[in-house]
């Protein structure tokens, strides 16, 4: 028997050596029992109540390759202690022919599953509420809630007796008198982003010693994050402000706001960092902004914008962030804008509507190219050979079911000539006489033999094809089934700034269609498309600018359908 261990210790403050501990016994296990060890996977310090781990993500992938038949661990919670997961785990395993042994409850049956997945859940309500109650009796003292935020640090201390203390925290005076900067920088009028930029230019680090950006100092001011809306800068610490919750469809955690109710707030007046007069110029100005933006003045990225087929897929070819709208009609890259040029400094912009003409310009001149009809007519027949071959068998079954109950008819027949039951063989000759109508009326649509393979528009139909692209682009979006189809298709365009334009790698099935154009007659599935790249001149034109861009640069991704042609 294959046999494969599983090992998991619960957080960091464990030992290491638990993993070994762990392997150890099951390896003797193993020795005892005659099994042959195939592959080992471990977790550490990671908890049992999510499935996002890496030992156990490998471990259900190679039970699907049949690469063992049997899972060994120290017991069911090692697995998981969340109750769906447990119960997919068993599923999965016993789905794939694998068996779960563990050194604790031997051969796990439906009833282990049943009954330890339900007391480990127990046991993680218990240690959540356990671990709620522990953390208010420590904020309640003074003490930190866990977290570190922007301008304080943890000293290490002990006690007497070596135990390490914790939930002290300090002020840090450095990052502290950033944080003064942002709330006087901001009560005197200049915006997150313009701060950020500043703090980015001089190379003070943001935290988690990352670079500064708007979102960094504004945050959300009900949910209490961001720079200037942390009350412990006031000397006021707020716990329990939110809950996380794990989504079962994904493993993640999410954030959810607690009712005041739920909150505690202690006072901490030696954390102060902040005056009361600057908080409060602070939220002055905020409550001024939020004024402008529910009357008339209210700015345009804060107003409701329909979507648009870029939309979320166009990425800065210098620093990988995101080109959004910088104003109604320009694109430009929003790390540059939000942290500055010392963080990335492409600033250059480019319209949305000369983007979107050109590349579906393109797009349907390399369409259009004799090679590319060749696949779609190849596409086609396909397709037709298939729905005639269909309507073949569907054929041939009624024949064939309309010759059988043409025998059982005539034998009916003849047993009434027999003498047999006449009332009885009436009943059962009239439901087969119903059926035979209807399967002859079936036959009778069916119009004969299948027709020929190749439509004679053949042509035209391609042509409508390609040409209805453009409907995808229109700005009211009325075609919602072609627009999100070809959205669909493509997956990332990277913007690569150069002296005279944009360089663009498209990346997705759109960059497969466009990508055939330079390979003659080949198929699409001869290619292949592992790395295949292709160059063609472009036309596109920067901002308030005649100069053409270099080339266009299409990145095929991995393999090609031809249904993609139905748009």
């Amino acid at each position: 028997m294959r046999t494969a261990f599983y090992a998991r210790y619960s957080t960091d403050l464990q030992s290491a050596a638990s993993i070994e501990d762990q392997l150890y016994k099951l390896k003797e296990r193993a020795t005892f029992e005659g099994w042959h060890t195939a592959t080992t996977y471990s977790d550490a310090a990671t908890s049992g109540a999510s499935m996002m781990r890496p030992g156990i993500q490998a471990l259900m992938q190679d039970a699907a390759q049949a690469k063992f038949d049997i899972v060994l661990c120290e017991a069911l919670d090692r697995l998981s202690r969340n109750q769906a997961d447990i119960a997919r785990i068993y599923e999965q395993l016993s789905f794939h022919g694998v068996k779960i042994i563990t050194l604790s409850e031997g051969l796990v049956s439906e009833l282990h599953i049943g009954l330890k997945g339900t007391m480990n859940a127990l046991f993680l309500k218990d240690l959540g509420d356990k671990t709620r109650r522990g953390l208010e009796g420590r904020v309640r003292a003074g003490k930190s809630g866990g977290g570190k935020a922007y301008g304080y640090s943890i000293p290490v201390k002990y006690a007497a007796g070596g135990e390490r203390l914790s939930g002290d925290t300090v002020i840090n005076a450095e990052e502290a008198n950033t944080i003064v900067r942002i709330f006087e920088q901001y009560g005197a009028g200049k915006s997150p982003r313009a701060i950020a930029h500043s703090l980015n230019e001089d190379g003070i680090c943001g935290p988690n010693g990352k670079s500064w950006g708007a979102s960094t100092i504004n945050g959300n001011r009900r949910r209490g994050t961001g720079i200037i809306n942390n009350e412990l800068y006031i000397g006021r610490r707020i716990w329990n402000r939110l809950k996380y919750i794990k989504d079962p469809s994904t493993g993640k955690r999410i954030s959810r706001l607690n009712p005041e109710v739920d909150r505690v707030t202690a006072e901490v007046p030696n954390l102060r960092i902040v005056s009361s007069e600057l908080w409060e110029q602070v939220k002055e100005r905020q409550k001024t902004l939020d004024a402008s933006k529910n009357g008339a003045t209210r700015p345009f990225h804060s107003k409701q914008r329909p979507k648009y087929f870029w939309s979320g897929k166009l990425k800065c070819g210098q620093c990988g962030g995101s080109y959004t709208k910088v104003s109604k009609d320009l694109l430009g890259c929003a790390t540059s804008r939000n942290k500055g040029t010392s963080i990335c400094d492409n600033r250059k912009n480019i319209r949305v509507d000369i983007l979107e003409d050109h590349l579906l310009a393109s797009l349907q001149h390399h369409l259009m190219e004799p090679e590319h009809f060749a696949v779609f007519i190849e596409a086609f027949a396909q397709e037709l050979n298939r729905l005639q071959g269909e309507a073949r068998g569907e054929r041939t079954s009624i024949e064939n079911r309309i010759t059988r109950l043409n025998v059982q008819l005539d034998k009916a027949v003849d047993a009434i000539l027999a003498g047999a039951n006449a009332r009885r063989l009436n009943e059962r000759m009239i439901t087969l006489e119903a059926e035979k109508a209807e399967l002859e009326q079936r036959l009778s649509f069916m119009d004969g033999e299948p027709q020929i393979l190749l439509h004679p528009n053949m042509s035209r139909i391609y042509k409508e094809k390609v040409a209805k692209l453009s409907e995808a682009f229109k700005a009211d979006h009325a075609d919602a089934n072609a627009f999100d189809a070809i959205r669909s298709l493509l997956d990332t365009v990277i913007l690569h700034p150069t002296a005279s334009g944009f360089d663009f790698d498209i990346q997705g099935e759109l960059a497969n269609i466009l990508a055939l154009s330079s390979n003659g007659k080949q198929s699409a599935a001869a290619l292949g498309f592992p790395s295949f790249k292709t160059t063609k001149p472009s036309e596109i034109a920067l901002e308030g600018s005649s100069e053409l861009a270099e080339q266009v640069k299409m990145v095929a991704g991995v393999g090609f359908e031809p249904t993609a042609f139905r748009l």
